[in-house]
């Protein structure tokens, strides 16, 4: 009889352990998802409230470039946090991260305005956004190494989709609060009270968020480097980061396409096609939130076939199909918000075929002592060079030279992380060193 209690017992401790990382995990992710994206929902508002009044126009560009700040930001939060995951634990950045997007978005939330104190409303809004750039800049790459290594050899693509199933979930939530509130708030209200709710939410759940991530157990494979390090066993970070620099150009190339392709289609596609095809605001933002569900329910199932058939045939289905169907849907979408979901469906469809593993073949590419800060520099530095420009190449071009052209850009990037996926190990099932 005690025979049969003690593995009984080792099965449900092993269970709580996975669901303290999944939720923990999930939770903290999707809460830095859905501060990112309230800011750009709200932006308006903050432009009322932090910056003078006297000129619209610029309140309002000044509120971008505060948001350009925070984007700014993410390169050095990656280098910190990344630093810190490998030399002090996984579990401790992630706490560290999840609680300065906390903090960053309380402060926002009960920030004074521009007409109680003046400039010192716009300097707080300013490094809230800087506290909360540094804090998304180590939340991803340090929430996807500790994923990885917390998941079975054999399972490890599927729970690494986790991260962009969770993020994805964080930014619906906070469009739909947004387009609940305007629906139910008068622009009095709004403007007086109502801006503040979403960081005063996205603060509280943030708080709940740490004190999740402080009961999660920390990774073995990281205990067991640290017990090497401990030892002098090895050599130092920073020789190993430089006997990896291979593995971070290859972080750069992997990315690169998936970044552009995932800013134009998952995250820009329904404010373009209002501003540059006519669609009706609401039906376009409805078929964005619809193609956000079924990108959503296609990672997972990417991520369980990535374990099955290997990674690199998975990655060369995201960079080849899109590639090969970006123009077909430009065409499609015409002026009609129907036609705009299903474009988007299907182009999300293939790029979760890469978004859904590219946190574990990371991880695959380096070794546990540099694992988070080998991916978190050339990550960060690519989104923002990418990323953080798609938005305006975008506009850019399909006013000065049209939609194929932008379209075109997409395709050389994403050809080219192609060739480098074809020059990555296959790494499906491999134990993390």
């Amino acid at each position: 009889m005690a025979d049969t209690l003690v593995p009984q017992t080792q099965q449900k401790a092993a269970r709580s352990s996975r669901l303290k990382t999944l939720t923990g995990t999930g939770v903290g992710n999707a809460l830095e998802w859905f501060d990112w994206n309230i800011y750009a929902i709200f932006a308006p508002y903050l432009a009322a409230q932090f910056f003078s009044s006297s000129d619209e126009l610029s309140a309002v560009l000044s509120t971008l470039a505060v948001f350009a700040v925070g984007f700014a930001a993410r390169p050095l939060g990656g280098f910190v946090f990344g630093w810190i995951a490998d030399r002090k634990g996984r579990r401790f950045a992630m706490s560290l991260s999840v609680g300065g997007a906390a903090v960053g978005s309380l402060l926002i939330a009960v920030s004074p305005t521009y007409g109680a104190v003046g400039a010192l409303a716009s300097l707080l809004l300013l490094v809230a956004r800087l506290v909360q750039g540094l804090a998304h800049g180590g939340e991803l790459p340090t929430a996807q190494t500790y994923i990885s290594e917390a998941a079975p050899d054999g399972r490890r693509g599927l729970w690494a989709s986790l991260i962009y199933v969770s993020g994805t979930v964080g930014i619906m939530v906070g469009t739909a609060l947004g387009a609940v509130m305007a629906t139910t708030l008068d622009s009095g209200q709004m403007a007086d009270w109502g801006w503040r709710v979403p960081f005063f939410l996205g603060g509280l759940f943030g708080l709940y968020a740490l004190a999740m991530r402080r009961r999660m157990p920390e990774t073995e494979a990281f205990e067991e480097a640290a017990e090497e390090q401990d030892a002098d066993d090895g050599p130092s970070m920073w020789r190993t980061i430089v006997e990896h620099r291979k593995q971070a150009l290859q972080v750069v190339g992997l990315t690169v396409g998936l970044t552009v392709a995932y800013y134009a289609w998952a995250v820009s596609a329904p404010q373009y096609a209002i501003s540059s095809r006519g669609l009706d605001p609401a039906g376009a933002l409805w078929a964005g939130l619809a193609a956000n569900v079924v990108f959503v329910v296609a990672l997972p199932l990417w991520g369980a076939l990535s374990d099955r058939i290997g990674r690199k045939p998975v990655l060369l289905v995201n960079s080849l199909g899109v590639a090969a169907v970006i123009f077909p849907l430009n065409a499609f979408i015409g002026d009609e918000a129907w036609r705009l979901g299903v474009a988007m469906a299907i182009a999300m469809i293939f790029m979760a075929a890469g978004a859904a593993i590219v946190p574990a073949v990371y991880a695959e590419l380096f070794p546990t002592r540099i694992r988070t800060i080998g991916v978190a520099v050339p990550y960060a530095v690519c989104v923002a060079l990418f990323g953080g420009t798609a938005p305006y190449l975008q506009t850019w071009m399909g006013a000065e030279l049209g939609d194929a052209y932008f379209t075109g850009y997409i395709v050389v990037l994403l050809l080219i992380s192609a060739a480098v996926i074809t020059t990555l190990p296959e790494t499906k099932g491999r134990a993390l060193q």
